[in-house]
């Protein structure tokens, strides 16, 4: 019961620290979950996790908070269906169109977390991480309802059809830090337009969290001064 006790206080203190831990948890046991069954419900169980974790995480932006929530219960929907082993092409872009706008909300909701105050805390630093890795998640889910609607969205050397999940991962994170290591291109003129926004996107989002987290130390380590008024 203790340690229950203080795993949640952990929780409490540093809910983007564990939807981080969840998310690269996932990208591990992807390695395994390909062409195995327990692994793979081992990862929609994760992935039911970090989906959870995303709805606490929109509850704290009440803009968005009943539209994201519904994202975040249908993409639960869908992936239940998908784990049992259906592979329509409605229920394949229906459950990634949810997760997609999820992901997208909860990088919102962290992004106004992480503006919300002058101070810089270490939930914080580990919402920027998070926030990185929900948006390169998203745009995953994007490129894979692009091949699933347009057949040969994508060109690959080492493989022919429909791209596997982790080479999709691969090149979201690719493009999205600008280092541009993927085999995978893409060749549709729709994957090329979202390949373009995510440049977009990583680019201006390390531009302004960099800028952000440097204002936050440079206020933190201002010397205090008290004026007064009233003198002046």
């Amino acid at each position: 019961m203790y340690i229950l006790d203080n795993v949640w206080k952990r929780f409490r203190v540093l809910p983007s620290a564990w939807l981080l831990f969840l998310q690269f948890l996932i990208l591990l046991l992807s390695l395994f979950a390909h062409h195995n069954m327990p692994y793979k419900v081992i990862t929609w169980m994760v992935g039911v996790l970090v989906l959870l974790l995303i709805a606490k995480v929109i509850r704290q932006a009440p803009m968005l908070s009943v539209l994201g929530l519904s994202f975040v219960y249908a993409a639960l929907f869908f992936s239940f269906f998908i784990l049992l082993g259906v592979r329509h092409p409605l229920i394949l872009v229906m459950s990634h169109a949810c997760e997609a706008a999820a992901y997208f909300s909860a990088a919102y909701g962290l992004l106004r977390y992480m503006f919300h105050d002058r101070y810089l805390t270490k939930d914080e630093l580990f919402a920027a991480a998070a926030v990185f890795t929900l948006i390169a998640w998203g745009f995953a889910f994007l490129y894979s309802i692009c091949q699933i609607l347009i057949p040969q969205s994508f060109q690959n050397p080492n493989a022919v059809g429909l791209q596997s999940w982790l080479d999709l991962l691969f090149l979201s994170f690719s493009l999205q830090s600008a280092t541009g290591l993927s085999d995978l291109i893409p060749i549709s003129p729709e994957a090329r337009v979202i390949a373009m926004l995510q440049m977009f996107c990583g680019v201006m989002y390390l531009a302004l969290i960099v800028s952000r987290l440097i204002a936050l130390q440079y206020i933190r380590h201002l010397p205090h001064h008290h004026h007064d008024d009233s003198a002046e």
